[in-house]
């Protein structure tokens, strides 16, 4: 089982690679399966250029859709970390998220947010997009606060509670990764 830990944010200075390469780190502890880092910054996407909406199961045109596919199918599950800007998640993740339909049904999907007050204001929306994208939220979120959470230098500060979240939220992915598994076969 592949779940891929995707990088929400392609702002300088960013603070989504540093939480998901601690989400990396913890999780690549687990036996029950491997997780990769996809950084949404490489793949370059432009604003939603393809000329048919994907959910049509249209063929892609573009080189950058191609490649941002195949990472995608080839996983069986998610995490994605995102950034809370204005009360909602990173326009550059909304946008990876529209490139595509097919290769994100039938896969479970957990959060880690992080923002003033946690980045839980960009999951909310963020499970109405998944909902429409047949994706299966688990419940559990980690949310860190810009304010305690981190380092000067943007180093995740993860306590206890944190780790036990982030644990809680593991089970759960890995639970409804297996339990999907069928539905992507078919």
């Amino acid at each position: 089982m592949k779940i891929g830990i995707i990088v929400g944010s392609t702002r300088p200075g960013r603070r989504a690679r540093p939480v998901a390469e601690w989400v990396h780190q913890v999780a690549s502890q687990r036996t029950d399966a491997t997780f990769e880092l996809v950084d949404v910054s490489d793949y370059a996407l432009p604003l939603l250029d393809e000329p048919m909406p994907a959910m049509t199961g249209t063929p892609y045109t573009h080189a950058h859709t191609l490649a941002w596919s195949e990472t995608i199918r080839a996983l069986d599950g998610f995490i994605i970390v995102t950034p809370e800007y204005n009360h909602g998640t990173s326009a550059a993740l909304k946008n990876a998220l529209d490139y595509l339909y097919a290769e994100w049904n039938n896969k479970a999907v957990g959060f880690v947010s992080y923002g003033t007050n946690g980045g839980v204001r960009a999951v909310e929306t963020l499970r109405m997009v998944a909902g429409d994208l047949q994706m299966a939220d688990v419940t559990m979120q980690v949310a860190l606060s810009i304010f305690s959470d981190f380092t000067e230098e943007h180093t995740v500060l993860a306590s206890d509670y944190h780790l036990k979240r982030l644990d809680t939220m593991l089970d759960q992915l890995i639970r409804w990764t297996t339990a999907l598994a069928s539905a992507r076969r078919s």
